[in-house]
């Protein structure tokens, strides 16, 4: 990456987007929701959970609480048993709860449509804020940064770091901001698909002759 000019990682980028575009189109978040609210609801349960497994759970949990008011004035130990197959769930319960109290309280019932502004809310970080305003919003106000992207970015040469915010801010140096929502969609499907963490598929991979490290993987040797 230090021998490859930023015009040149621009270039290769674009083309990588291009072709992700192709074959992953419509990729979007695998979260199921509604509202803003149970967007951000499920974002902050998916935090060290699988959303396979938040799915299984919010359905419910949505019908039982159907408002911003239903949940801020849950019952903390009801909601937790809600929640009981959710890693981190007394937690979460109480992230739920006091975020939805501050967005009635602080926000006026409006879940806020700035990252300053997502990351006061408890259980909210800058991912969790990213997810929500670009999901829900269609804002791209930053670059979600998930085990897959850090992965994949990483082996695509578009950052040197394992840090998820140097990764972020490399990626916002490199992407069109048009493209900062669906390139994390985009990468995760990918990394699920072909670019696996231990076997990653380079023969069957579209974005080989554009990876720096395509075929670089003890399993593909001869």
């Amino acid at each position: 990456m230090a021998r490859e000019s930023l015009k040149k990682i621009r270039e290769r980028t674009k083309e990588i987007v291009r072709i992700l575009r192709e074959h992953y189109p419509g990729a979007r978040t695998s979260l199921d929701y509604q509202t803003v609210h149970q967007l951000l609801v499920a974002t902050i349960l998916s935090q060290q959970n699988t959303d396979k497994g938040v799915n299984a759970v919010t359905p419910a949990l949505f019908q039982k609480y159907p408002t911003i008011a239903a949940f801020a004035n849950a019952d903390l130990q009801e909601l937790m048993v809600d929640l009981r197959s959710i890693n981190y769930g007394p937690t979460k319960a109480r992230a739920i709860i006091e975020s939805s109290r501050q967005i009635l309280d602080e926000f006026g019932g409006e879940i806020p449509r700035t990252i300053d502004k997502l990351v006061r809310l408890r259980g909210v970080g800058r991912k969790t804020a990213s997810v929500v305003l670009g999901n829900g919003y269609g804002i791209a106000e930053g670059v979600v940064v998930d085990t897959h992207v850090i992965r994949v970015s990483g082996r695509l040469g578009l950052t040197a770091h394992k840090d998820p915010v140097k990764i972020e801010r490399d990626l916002m140096g490199t992407l069109p901001q048009t493209d900062w929502i669906d390139w994390t969609h985009m990468i995760i499907l990918h990394g699920r698909a072909i670019c696996t963490a231990r076997r990653p598929d380079c023969p069957e991979c579209p974005l080989q002759r554009v990876c720096p490290s395509a075929f670089d993987f003890p399993h593909l040797r001869r």
